[in-house]
């Protein structure tokens, strides 16, 4: 099984010392986000590999020499200021942050996210351009591969349309951005590539690719894994996996965010987390259904 933590929340950046614990005590529950009482038991002795998603992985860096399950990352490093991410940690950290995981890790198993990309008055094609380039020199030696994904259409989307100003994309702007991130990161010794985007720019030097692949997840654990066909309409090719997050409870504040569609709630969810439940928010309730989860 591959082990997500986690596409619904930030869950190094915020509940670290939470993972942990769940770890040494051999297992971690997850509840179903659409029937409250379904509750899913992950034992680590089925776990193979830890995909970890975040903007902020310090917290967890610690604590990496201690997991004997291999770990790949995901860091997602955007140009946005403080209108679009109201709370992310200092950007010049998480980059330091990511040269810590390329030594412990290896740089094939720490990969860049630029995401979403999204054009406005105040991010226009140029500021874009000028973002990746300063991206890619600080990072040459330390990352592979960068994943580019752009601005999908969510509730938090549209409710913070005013603030995000996005625009429409032209096929020049397509192009620009697509030539001007290729050449960029073969200067640096990346390659770019999207995951089932609707324009995946190949045409102007992106590679295709998935988040993580059945053949990375076989290199790293040795094992065969079942793809995601199931995901956006059956395009998505990345390995299958199981995600532990909880929505609404991230407090980065990002304008754009899929997982945060109940602004009002973070702060009470948040409330509801202990360190030392196997749940991420709350415990565990009377008439909860547990059934252990494999793959």
């Amino acid at each position: 099984m591959i082990l997500f933590v986690s596409g619904r929340t930030d869950v190094p950046a915020f509940y670290a010392k939470w993972f942990m614990n769940r770890y040494k005590e051999g297992f971690v529950d997850t509840r179903n986000p659409f029937y409250h009482q379904l509750v899913s038991r992950i034992e680590f002795s089925d776990v193979d590999l830890l995909f970890f998603c975040s903007k902020n992985p310090a917290p967890m860096i610690p604590y990496l020499p201690s997991f004997d399950i291999p770990a790949f990352f995901h860091v997602t490093v955007t140009p946005y200021r403080k209108d679009i991410e109201p709370n992310l940690a200092d950007k010049k950290a998480v980059l330091e942050s990511v040269k810590e995981l390329s030594r412990l890790l290896g740089k094939e198993n720490v990969v860049i996210r630029y995401d979403p990309v999204f054009l406005s008055e105040t991010y226009d094609v140029d500021y874009h351009l000028r973002a990746f380039r300063r991206l890619t020199e600080e990072l040459k030696g330390y990352v592979k591969t960068i994943i580019i994904s752009f601005l999908d259409e969510c509730k938090s989307v549209k409710r913070n349309a005013d603030i995000l100003g996005a625009r429409e994309f032209t096929e020049d702007d397509y192009r620009r951005i697509g030539e001007g991130f290729s050449s960029m990161a073969a200067e640096a010794g990346m390659v770019v590539q999207t995951c089932y985007e609707e324009r995946n720019l190949f045409e102007y030097g992106f590679y295709p690719g998935e988040c993580l692949s059945a053949a990375q997840a076989f290199a790293l654990t040795g094992k065969k894994f079942k793809t995601q066909t199931a995901r956006k309409g059956g395009g998505c090719r990345c390995a299958k996996m199981c995600d532990i997050g909880d929505y609404n409870c991230c407090p980065h504040g990002c304008k754009y965010c899929y997982a945060n569609f109940s602004p009002e709630d973070i702060a009470k969810n948040m409330a509801r987390h202990d360190p030392n439940s196997s749940l991420l928010l709350g415990h565990i309730e009377e008439g909860d259904i547990i059934k252990i989860r494999r793959e």
